[in-house]
């Protein structure tokens, strides 16, 4: 076995490992609605329906999944359960979003300008820092020059927490310390990364959802000053979610994208918890894709999304 198809391999058992309570609970589910039936009939499609929403896909989704397979199901009315399960995967995998060319997510991809900026933003407690602190380690890995900027000022600990992380993985930070202008560390952020050649600058910013107004107006600010530095800037803007919080995570999101434009998804914790099924209901919804999911605590436990592994792992008998 070749180097790459140790990696694929090991990313597909740390994916199957982190689904497995979600997997379980749904395969569980489906197994006893379909047990003993020769077809798929409005019975088990009403099951079906109650399982996916009572996994977190969410309801409007579910609905839309169900929609997708009586429209097969009609075609052929003689399906068998194994037929209906694959086409369960099929549909779902054709739900989530792709990401997109200019915003490439593998570690070793060119970037179609440098330097890249990247806005991370959430809710305090999901991730964001670690989360930052992962994607700056990977991509040096990957060979890029990667650089920090620690524009959540609001929090003492998170400017410590980015600079811990900034320290393990190997990469230089922009920081001016608590209640310093986070547009400010944005800026600098952003000019330093053009002077140095950087490959990919990631700014991590505050993450107060109890004051939606001065959290909308100080993103804005952050992504205004960016953009005199450098064109486009932002070029990516990430939402971190909690995907043990399930439909609460659904909440954080539509919160966010009121105010500002999400480009892609960092799902966490989905090792710890059965609500796996948010990935799905929330990348369709909010119509924007899963990039990154954190599978467990080590350091390269943030992978990058594959849809296909994630569904036929999560519906694997």
């Amino acid at each position: 076995m070749g180097f790459l198809e140790k990696i694929g391999l090991k990313k597909k058992e740390k994916v199957e490992k982190g689904v497995e309570k979600s997997r379980s609970g749904i395969m569980k589910k489906i197994g006893k609605a379909i047990a003993g039936k020769d077809t798929v009939d409005a019975a088990v499609l009403d099951e079906l329906e109650e399982i996916l929403i009572t996994s977190d896909v969410g309801v409007s989704t579910t609905i839309e999944i169900i929609d997708r397979i009586e429209a097969r199901v009609a075609e052929d009315k003689y399906l068998n359960s194994d037929e209906l399960q694959r086409i369960l995967r099929e549909e779902i995998i054709a739900l989530l979003k792709d990401h997109s060319a200019d915003r490439p997510a593998e570690f070793d991809a060119e970037f179609p300008q440098k330097p890249h900026i990247v806005m991370v933003v959430g809710v305090n407690g999901v991730g964001k820092t670690t989360s930052i602190g992962k994607l700056a380690h990977l991509y040096k890995k990957a060979g890029k020059n990667v650089m920090l900027g620690a524009a959540d000022t609001f929090r003492a600990a998170a400017v410590d927490q980015l600079k811990i992380w900034s320290e393990r993985a190997g990469v230089p930070i922009i920081q001016q310390g608590q209640n310093a202008d986070p547009a400010a560390v944005a800026y600098d952020t952003v000019e330093s990364a053009k002077a140095k050649d950087a490959d990919i600058a990631l700014v991590d910013t505050a993450g107060r959802l109890h004051n939606k107004k001065s959290l909308m107006n100080e993103l804005a600010k952050i992504k205004r000053v960016m953009g005199k530095v450098v064109d486009g800037a932002p070029h990516e803007v990430l939402l971190v979610l909690d995907a043990s919080t399930g439909q609460n995570a659904m909440q954080q999101a539509k919160a966010f994208t009121d105010f500002v434009d999400i480009t892609g998804l960092v799902l966490t914790k989905l090792d710890g918890t059965a609500k796996g099924g948010i990935v799905i209901g929330i990348s369709n919804e909010l119509d924007v894709p899963v990039k990154y999911i954190g599978v467990g605590e080590e350091i390269e436990d943030l992978q990058v999304f594959d849809r296909e592994l994630f569904v036929n792992s999560m519906f694997k008998d």
